[in-house]
């Protein structure tokens, strides 16, 4: 399935994709710790195609279909910086 991305933004916490038909996808940084440890200006630098989103700088792929299901970078190094993020998160609470 193919999407068209017609904007991507972030805000402190989290990604905001907005597809031409009209939704938004949000989900929040620290699903992608990638882009949550990225600049603003390296998130700023993204590829959109039909199926996803690419960071070249951070290295970092995203499918259109894995945000609208809910996915998170699963990868071994992903969910260690992921539970990172998430004891920093509860220890500031």
């Amino acid at each position: 399935m193919s999407f068209l991305v017609s904007d991507v933004s972030f805000d402190p916490e989290a990604m905001h994709v907005a597809l031409a038909d009209g939704r938004t996808i949000k989900t929040p940084l620290w699903h992608y710790p990638r882009l949550y440890d990225a600049t603003p200006e390296q998130r700023a630098d993204y590829r959109a195609s039909p199926y996803g989103l690419h960071w070249e700088v951070i290295d970092e792929d995203i499918s259109i279909e894995g945000l609208l299901a809910g996915k998170m970078d699963n990868t071994r190094r992903g969910r260690a910086r992921r539970a990172e993020i998430e004891a920093a998160m509860h220890a500031a609470e």
